[in-house]
């Protein structure tokens, strides 16, 4: 089997790594050099990294609409495209230019959470399970036929980085068991049902902002949805406070208390919503380091009675 990788984050390279074990891999294509980190240093994305350690040649589109990455893929002999997490919308003259298509590793049991975000967004809306889905691409945003899927059980403390790794090494394992018996027609792929589809959008800032009179459950969730990366906020005087870790707190709310109202309670910090309270566990003011709930009391950041939000 010779095959073409797509992807470009971190989530990905354990994947690339699997398919060079079940595949001769022709080429890797990611996205483009970008700047990164406070210096804006210009830096290769992670699967480019992983594939010129393995020896692999990387190509690196600017555009993939003006013909010439289909052409290119043609090119390569390729008996499928592999797809994971590149980030940008393959063009139909793309995906069909390897003999067996172009076929996506989908961190989601689809039709449930099509799109860009569906690692984030299961934990947010509260699911108990998701998985990873082998599926064949087509023109539609993650609408093709399936092949597989593996399952993975969320627990009540997931983040989405942990839960990236997990789906990372769930990935890797598809393409083990699963692509070349879909690549050889052993595997059936099975047409999504529409009426179960739901989406994954790709995320705003405007998600990120927490809403006090929602729920502290649904506030949890969103917590460790968007954490460690895009990450939650609120507003403390104005700054931005990004919330990196909170969980449920026990007990009543104090009477009358404004939901974002912050009660201290020695060494924590407790924080009234809309149904219930939430502890802090770590945060981060703009232009600070991140620091424990404990030491943000003692600098007299979270006090008694502040209103956050």
């Amino acid at each position: 089997m010779r095959a073409v990788f797509f992807g470009t984050p971190q989530v990905a390279v354990p994947a690339l790594r699997a398919l060079t074990q079940v595949a001769e891999v022709a080429a890797v294509v990611c996205q483009p050099d970008r700047p990164s980190g406070r210096g804006l240093k210009i830096a290769a994305p992670p699967i480019k990294e992983a594939a010129l350690e393995l020896g692999l040649s990387v190509h690196q589109p600017t555009k993939v609409r003006t013909g010439e990455l289909a052409a290119w893929l043609r090119e390569q002999s390729a008996d499928v495209a592999l797809v994971m997490a590149y980030g940008r919308i393959l063009p139909a003259d793309v995906l069909s230019a390897p003999r067996r298509g172009a076929m996506n590793l989908h961190a989601s049991l689809l039709p449930r959470y099509r799109g860009a975000a569906p690692i984030n967004w299961v934990i947010v809306r509260g699911e108990t399970q998701t998985g990873v889905s082998l599926m064949q691409m087509d023109e539609g945003l993650d609408t093709g036929p399936v092949y597989s899927q593996r399952a993975l059980d969320l627990s009540d403390t997931e983040t989405a980085g942990s839960l990236a790794e997990r789906m990372a090494t769930l990935a890797a394992h598809v393409v083990r068991a699963d692509l070349a018996a879909a690549v050889d027609g052993k595997l059936v792929a099975t047409p999504q049902d529409e009426a179960l589809a739901s989406h994954a959008p790709l995320i705003e800032r405007s998600h990120l902002q927490v809403d006090w009179s929602r729920s502290a459950l649904e506030i949890a969730r969103l917590i460790r949805g968007m954490a460690p990366r895009p990450g939650a906020f609120t507003l403390l005087d104005g700054k931005v406070l990004r919330l990196h870790e909170a969980r449920l707190a026990a007990g009543p709310m104090a009477p009358g208390a404004l939901p974002g109202s912050v009660s201290v309670l020695g060494k924590r910090a407790l924080v009234n919503t809309g149904s219930g309270m939430l502890e802090l566990i770590n945060a981060q003011v703009e232009g600070k380091k991140a620091l424990m709930a404990q030491d943000l009391i003692n600098g007299r950041v979270l006090v008694e009675g502040l209103v956050l939000g």
